[in-house]
Protein backbone atom coordinates (compact mmCIF):
# COMPACT_ATOMS: atom_id res chain seq x y z
CA UNK A 1 0.00 0.00 0.00
CA UNK A 2 1.15 3.74 -0.95
CA UNK A 3 0.10 6.57 -0.09
CA UNK A 4 0.57 10.42 0.57
CA UNK A 5 -0.66 12.38 4.28
CA UNK A 6 -0.11 16.10 3.61
CA UNK A 7 1.51 18.60 6.17
CA UNK A 8 -0.29 21.77 5.82
CA UNK A 9 1.45 23.72 9.57
CA UNK A 10 3.71 22.59 11.94
CA UNK A 11 1.65 21.38 13.91
CA UNK A 12 0.31 18.96 11.35
CA UNK A 13 3.44 18.01 10.55
CA UNK A 14 5.11 17.41 13.95
CA UNK A 15 1.63 15.01 14.51
CA UNK A 16 2.30 12.80 11.50
CA UNK A 17 6.09 12.13 12.76
CA UNK A 18 4.98 11.40 16.00
CA UNK A 19 2.85 8.79 14.59
CA UNK A 20 4.19 7.45 11.68
CA UNK A 21 7.01 5.48 12.73
CA UNK A 22 8.58 3.07 10.38
CA UNK A 23 8.41 -0.78 11.39
CA UNK A 24 6.38 0.15 14.13
CA UNK A 25 3.04 2.02 12.94
CA UNK A 26 0.16 -0.02 11.75
CA UNK A 27 -2.09 0.81 9.43
CA UNK A 28 -6.05 0.00 8.81
CA UNK A 29 -8.11 0.77 5.62
CA UNK A 30 -11.83 1.29 6.53
CA UNK A 31 -14.76 1.62 4.32
CA UNK A 32 -18.51 2.17 6.13
CA UNK A 33 -16.83 0.67 9.00
CA UNK A 34 -15.46 -2.54 6.90
CA UNK A 35 -11.84 -2.95 6.90
CA UNK A 36 -10.79 -3.41 3.42
CA UNK A 37 -6.90 -3.56 4.29
CA UNK A 38 -4.73 -3.56 7.25
CA UNK A 39 -0.60 -3.39 7.32
CA UNK A 40 2.45 -2.32 8.45
CA UNK A 41 4.13 0.84 7.73
CA UNK A 42 7.77 0.60 6.62
CA UNK A 43 9.19 3.43 4.82
CA UNK A 44 8.48 6.94 4.53
CA UNK A 45 9.62 9.88 2.68
CA UNK A 46 8.83 13.39 4.04
CA UNK A 47 9.49 16.07 1.00
CA UNK A 48 8.57 19.19 -0.11
CA UNK A 49 5.94 20.38 -2.57
CA UNK A 50 6.05 23.55 -4.93
CA UNK A 51 5.45 26.61 -3.53
CA UNK A 52 2.11 27.42 -1.84
CA UNK A 53 1.50 23.66 -1.74
CA UNK A 54 1.46 21.69 1.70
CA UNK A 55 4.55 19.49 2.68
CA UNK A 56 3.71 15.95 2.08
CA UNK A 57 5.07 12.33 3.68
CA UNK A 58 4.77 9.95 0.87
CA UNK A 59 4.14 6.34 3.18
CA UNK A 60 4.86 2.81 2.19
CA UNK A 61 3.18 -0.30 3.52
CA UNK A 62 3.05 -3.99 3.35
CA UNK A 63 0.09 -6.36 4.69
CA UNK A 64 0.52 -7.72 8.24
CA UNK A 65 2.66 -10.80 7.02
CA UNK A 66 5.16 -8.96 5.97
CA UNK A 67 5.98 -8.93 9.59
CA UNK A 68 7.06 -12.48 8.92
CA UNK A 69 9.40 -11.51 6.49
CA UNK A 70 11.32 -9.40 9.46
CA UNK A 71 11.36 -12.54 11.66
CA UNK A 72 14.20 -15.59 11.75
CA UNK A 73 13.73 -19.13 12.88
CA UNK A 74 16.38 -18.69 15.62
CA UNK A 75 15.41 -22.85 16.93
CA UNK A 76 15.52 -26.23 15.49
CA UNK A 77 12.19 -27.27 14.39
CA UNK A 78 11.06 -30.94 13.80
CA UNK A 79 7.98 -32.14 11.97
CA UNK A 80 7.14 -35.85 11.66
CA UNK A 81 3.93 -36.24 9.51
CA UNK A 82 2.14 -33.66 11.26
CA UNK A 83 -0.86 -32.06 9.53
CA UNK A 84 0.71 -29.29 7.46
CA UNK A 85 -1.84 -26.46 9.13
CA UNK A 86 -0.40 -27.41 11.79
CA UNK A 87 3.05 -27.28 10.90
CA UNK A 88 2.21 -23.12 10.01
CA UNK A 89 0.92 -22.55 13.49
CA UNK A 90 4.11 -23.50 15.23
CA UNK A 91 6.43 -21.36 13.09
CA UNK A 92 3.80 -18.44 13.25
CA UNK A 93 3.44 -19.39 16.92
CA UNK A 94 7.71 -19.12 16.99
CA UNK A 95 7.00 -15.53 16.32
CA UNK A 96 4.65 -15.45 18.70
CA UNK A 97 6.63 -16.76 21.75
CA UNK A 98 9.49 -14.23 21.31
CA UNK A 99 9.54 -11.48 23.36
CA UNK A 100 8.33 -8.06 21.89
CA UNK A 101 6.85 -10.61 18.91
CA UNK A 102 3.22 -11.26 19.07
CA UNK A 103 1.72 -8.42 16.84
CA UNK A 104 -1.91 -9.89 18.08
CA UNK A 105 -2.12 -12.75 15.22
CA UNK A 106 -4.80 -15.35 15.91
CA UNK A 107 -3.58 -18.42 15.11
CA UNK A 108 -7.39 -20.46 14.54
CA UNK A 109 -7.48 -24.50 14.64
CA UNK A 110 -8.57 -25.57 11.26
CA UNK A 111 -6.54 -28.78 9.74
CA UNK A 112 -5.78 -29.56 5.97
CA UNK A 113 -5.77 -33.55 6.01
CA UNK A 114 -2.18 -33.55 4.61
CA UNK A 115 0.95 -34.64 6.68
CA UNK A 116 4.30 -33.08 5.90
CA UNK A 117 7.50 -34.35 7.30
CA UNK A 118 10.53 -30.98 7.87
CA UNK A 119 13.58 -30.36 9.93
CA UNK A 120 14.57 -26.90 10.23
CA UNK A 121 17.66 -25.64 11.60
CA UNK A 122 18.20 -22.71 13.49
CA UNK A 123 21.67 -22.10 11.63
CA UNK A 124 20.25 -21.66 8.43
CA UNK A 125 18.86 -18.40 10.02
CA UNK A 126 15.47 -19.04 7.67
CA UNK A 127 13.15 -16.09 7.32
CA UNK A 128 9.59 -17.10 8.74
CA UNK A 129 7.54 -15.94 5.31
CA UNK A 130 10.15 -17.43 3.48
CA UNK A 131 9.30 -21.31 5.09
CA UNK A 132 5.84 -20.66 5.20
CA UNK A 133 5.95 -20.25 1.04
CA UNK A 134 8.39 -22.94 0.69
CA UNK A 135 5.64 -25.03 2.31
CA UNK A 136 2.81 -23.56 1.28
CA UNK A 137 4.11 -24.26 -2.58
CA UNK A 138 5.21 -28.18 -2.54
CA UNK A 139 2.23 -30.45 -3.87
CA UNK A 140 -1.00 -30.35 -2.45
CA UNK A 141 -0.23 -27.27 -0.36
CA UNK A 142 -2.30 -24.39 0.67
CA UNK A 143 -2.74 -20.45 0.80
CA UNK A 144 -2.36 -18.86 3.36
CA UNK A 145 -2.48 -14.79 4.31
CA UNK A 146 -3.12 -12.60 7.57
CA UNK A 147 -6.78 -11.51 6.82
CA UNK A 148 -8.19 -8.39 8.62
CA UNK A 149 -11.30 -7.83 9.61
CA UNK A 150 -13.93 -6.38 12.29
CA UNK A 151 -16.11 -8.87 15.06
CA UNK A 152 -19.51 -7.73 15.57
CA UNK A 153 -18.28 -5.96 18.83
CA UNK A 154 -16.13 -3.99 16.83
CA UNK A 155 -12.59 -5.34 17.41
CA UNK A 156 -10.40 -5.52 14.59
CA UNK A 157 -8.90 -8.71 14.10
CA UNK A 158 -5.48 -10.17 12.63
CA UNK A 159 -6.23 -13.53 11.59
CA UNK A 160 -4.05 -16.39 10.03
CA UNK A 161 -6.59 -17.66 7.58
CA UNK A 162 -5.35 -21.18 5.73
CA UNK A 163 -7.32 -22.97 3.07
CA UNK A 164 -6.58 -25.64 1.45
CA UNK A 165 -6.12 -26.49 -1.79
CA UNK A 166 -7.05 -22.45 -1.55
CA UNK A 167 -8.70 -20.07 0.73
CA UNK A 168 -12.37 -20.23 0.25
CA UNK A 169 -14.20 -16.45 -0.56
CA UNK A 170 -16.62 -15.11 1.97
CA UNK A 171 -18.61 -14.36 -1.10
CA UNK A 172 -20.66 -17.69 -1.60
CA UNK A 173 -20.69 -19.79 -4.93
CA UNK A 174 -22.02 -17.33 -7.62
CA UNK A 175 -19.51 -16.40 -10.25
CA UNK A 176 -19.43 -12.86 -10.65
CA UNK A 177 -19.65 -11.60 -13.87
CA UNK A 178 -17.17 -8.79 -15.81
CA UNK A 179 -17.78 -7.67 -19.22
CA UNK A 180 -15.36 -5.71 -21.17
CA UNK A 181 -17.09 -3.14 -22.64
CA UNK A 182 -18.57 -2.54 -19.31
CA UNK A 183 -17.22 -2.45 -15.96
CA UNK A 184 -13.77 -3.59 -17.20
CA UNK A 185 -11.95 -0.58 -18.47
CA UNK A 186 -9.11 -2.05 -19.93
CA UNK A 187 -7.67 -5.23 -19.65
CA UNK A 188 -3.68 -6.50 -20.07
CA UNK A 189 -2.98 -9.99 -20.99
CA UNK A 190 0.91 -10.50 -20.93
CA UNK A 191 2.69 -13.74 -22.37
CA UNK A 192 6.00 -14.53 -21.62
CA UNK A 193 7.24 -18.16 -22.44
CA UNK A 194 10.88 -16.90 -20.88
CA UNK A 195 10.14 -19.29 -17.70
CA UNK A 196 8.07 -21.53 -19.03
CA UNK A 197 8.94 -25.42 -18.84
CA UNK A 198 7.78 -28.67 -20.30
CA UNK A 199 10.68 -30.81 -17.63
CA UNK A 200 11.43 -30.00 -14.38
CA UNK A 201 14.02 -31.46 -11.98
CA UNK A 202 15.16 -29.99 -8.97
CA UNK A 203 18.00 -30.20 -6.57
CA UNK A 204 18.19 -30.51 -2.79
CA UNK A 205 20.76 -30.69 0.28
CA UNK A 206 24.48 -31.49 -0.94
CA UNK A 207 24.87 -35.51 0.55
CA UNK A 208 28.10 -35.06 3.29
CA UNK A 209 29.38 -38.20 2.41
CA UNK A 210 29.05 -37.79 -1.39
CA UNK A 211 29.56 -34.50 -1.75
CA UNK A 212 26.34 -34.83 -4.58
CA UNK A 213 23.13 -33.06 -4.07
CA UNK A 214 19.82 -34.76 -3.85
CA UNK A 215 18.05 -34.71 -6.94
CA UNK A 216 14.14 -34.41 -7.09
CA UNK A 217 12.45 -37.15 -9.66
CA UNK A 218 12.25 -35.67 -13.35
CA UNK A 219 8.95 -34.85 -14.32
CA UNK A 220 6.94 -33.53 -17.64
CA UNK A 221 3.78 -32.15 -18.30
CA UNK A 222 1.42 -34.68 -19.88
CA UNK A 223 0.75 -33.83 -23.89
CA UNK A 224 2.92 -31.31 -23.97
CA UNK A 225 5.25 -32.85 -26.75
CA UNK A 226 2.71 -34.52 -28.73
CA UNK A 227 1.03 -31.02 -28.88
CA UNK A 228 3.67 -29.70 -30.74
CA UNK A 229 5.70 -27.70 -27.84
CA UNK A 230 9.41 -28.07 -27.87
CA UNK A 231 11.26 -29.46 -24.91
CA UNK A 232 11.76 -26.56 -22.23
CA UNK A 233 13.42 -27.64 -19.24
CA UNK A 234 13.62 -26.08 -15.47
CA UNK A 235 15.25 -26.22 -12.26
CA UNK A 236 15.21 -25.07 -9.02
CA UNK A 237 17.32 -25.06 -5.74
CA UNK A 238 16.48 -26.37 -1.95
CA UNK A 239 19.50 -26.52 -0.28
CA UNK A 240 17.66 -27.27 2.74
CA UNK A 241 15.73 -30.07 1.83
CA UNK A 242 17.18 -33.64 2.61
CA UNK A 243 14.41 -35.86 1.73
CA UNK A 244 13.42 -37.37 -1.33
CA UNK A 245 9.18 -37.23 -1.05
CA UNK A 246 9.65 -33.36 0.32
CA UNK A 247 12.36 -32.30 -2.71
CA UNK A 248 9.81 -34.01 -5.42
CA UNK A 249 6.74 -32.22 -3.99
CA UNK A 250 8.68 -29.05 -4.36
CA UNK A 251 9.43 -30.22 -8.12
CA UNK A 252 6.44 -30.83 -8.91
CA UNK A 253 4.31 -27.71 -7.81
CA UNK A 254 7.53 -25.77 -9.57
CA UNK A 255 6.47 -27.44 -12.34
CA UNK A 256 3.02 -26.59 -12.33
CA UNK A 257 3.46 -22.90 -11.55
CA UNK A 258 5.97 -22.94 -14.44
CA UNK A 259 4.02 -24.39 -17.13
CA UNK A 260 1.26 -22.33 -16.12
CA UNK A 261 2.24 -19.03 -15.41
CA UNK A 262 2.65 -18.00 -19.41
CA UNK A 263 0.51 -15.26 -18.47
CA UNK A 264 -0.94 -13.10 -15.20
CA UNK A 265 -3.89 -11.75 -16.57
CA UNK A 266 -4.90 -7.75 -15.16
CA UNK A 267 -7.86 -6.25 -15.71
CA UNK A 268 -9.06 -2.31 -14.14
CA UNK A 269 -12.70 -2.13 -13.55
CA UNK A 270 -15.03 0.75 -12.75
CA UNK A 271 -15.47 0.12 -8.51
CA UNK A 272 -18.58 1.58 -8.22
CA UNK A 273 -20.20 -0.27 -11.55
CA UNK A 274 -18.65 -3.30 -10.48
CA UNK A 275 -19.39 -3.56 -7.01
CA UNK A 276 -16.59 -4.75 -6.09
CA UNK A 277 -14.71 -5.06 -2.48
CA UNK A 278 -11.83 -6.71 -0.97
CA UNK A 279 -14.32 -9.73 -0.16
CA UNK A 280 -13.45 -10.84 -4.11
CA UNK A 281 -10.22 -11.96 -3.24
CA UNK A 282 -10.32 -15.57 -3.44
CA UNK A 283 -13.56 -15.83 -5.86
CA UNK A 284 -13.87 -17.22 -9.60
CA UNK A 285 -14.58 -14.83 -12.00
CA UNK A 286 -16.34 -15.04 -15.53
CA UNK A 287 -14.81 -12.24 -17.73
CA UNK A 288 -16.44 -11.44 -20.87
CA UNK A 289 -14.18 -9.82 -23.66
CA UNK A 290 -15.79 -8.59 -27.00
CA UNK A 291 -12.94 -6.80 -29.32
CA UNK A 292 -10.91 -7.00 -31.68
CA UNK A 293 -8.60 -9.72 -30.22
CA UNK A 294 -11.87 -11.75 -29.73
CA UNK A 295 -14.87 -11.68 -30.14
CA UNK A 296 -16.54 -14.31 -27.81
CA UNK A 297 -14.14 -14.44 -25.38
CA UNK A 298 -14.96 -15.74 -21.82
CA UNK A 299 -12.91 -17.18 -19.05
CA UNK A 300 -12.81 -18.25 -16.05
CA UNK A 301 -10.30 -17.30 -13.49
CA UNK A 302 -9.35 -16.50 -9.87
CA UNK A 303 -8.60 -13.30 -8.58
CA UNK A 304 -5.66 -13.12 -6.57
CA UNK A 305 -4.60 -9.59 -6.25
CA UNK A 306 -7.17 -6.41 -5.77
CA UNK A 307 -5.39 -2.93 -5.81
CA UNK A 308 -7.67 -0.16 -5.48
CA UNK A 309 -6.42 3.68 -6.59
CA UNK A 310 -8.39 6.17 -5.30
CA UNK A 311 -10.18 8.79 -7.87
CA UNK A 312 -8.56 11.63 -9.79
CA UNK A 313 -10.12 14.63 -11.40
CA UNK A 314 -12.79 13.56 -13.59
CA UNK A 315 -12.07 10.14 -12.84
CA UNK A 316 -13.45 6.90 -11.45
CA UNK A 317 -12.48 5.30 -8.35
CA UNK A 318 -10.58 1.80 -10.21
CA UNK A 319 -9.36 -1.35 -8.56
CA UNK A 320 -6.78 -3.52 -10.93
CA UNK A 321 -7.30 -7.17 -10.37
CA UNK A 322 -4.79 -9.82 -10.80
CA UNK A 323 -6.40 -13.18 -11.88
CA UNK A 324 -4.95 -16.62 -12.10
CA UNK A 325 -5.74 -19.48 -14.08
CA UNK A 326 -9.02 -21.84 -12.74
CA UNK A 327 -7.60 -24.92 -14.04
CA UNK A 328 -4.00 -26.69 -14.11
CA UNK A 329 -2.49 -29.26 -16.33
CA UNK A 330 -1.54 -32.85 -15.09
CA UNK A 331 2.32 -33.80 -14.91
CA UNK A 332 3.71 -37.04 -15.54
CA UNK A 333 6.50 -39.20 -13.73
CA UNK A 334 9.96 -39.31 -16.37
CA UNK A 335 11.51 -41.98 -13.65
CA UNK A 336 14.54 -41.97 -11.83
Amino acid sequence: MTGTLTAPDHATAERIKAAVVPGRTAVWIERDRVIWWGGIIWTTALGSTTRGAPAKAEIQAGTFDSYLDHRLLAADLTAKDEDQFDLVRRLVGFARSSEGGDIGIRLGTARSGVTRTRKYSRYDLSKLRELLDKLAGVENGFEWRIRCYRTDAGERVKELQLGHPRIATSRGRAETVLDFPGPVMSYRFPYDATTRATHWQSRGATNSTTNRPLMSTPLHITGAIDAGWPRLDGTSDYTTITTKRALDEHAAADLTEAWTRATVPEITVNLEAAHLTPAILGATIRLRIADVWTTAGVGRYRVVGFTVRAPERGQPETATLTLDAATHSAIGNDGS
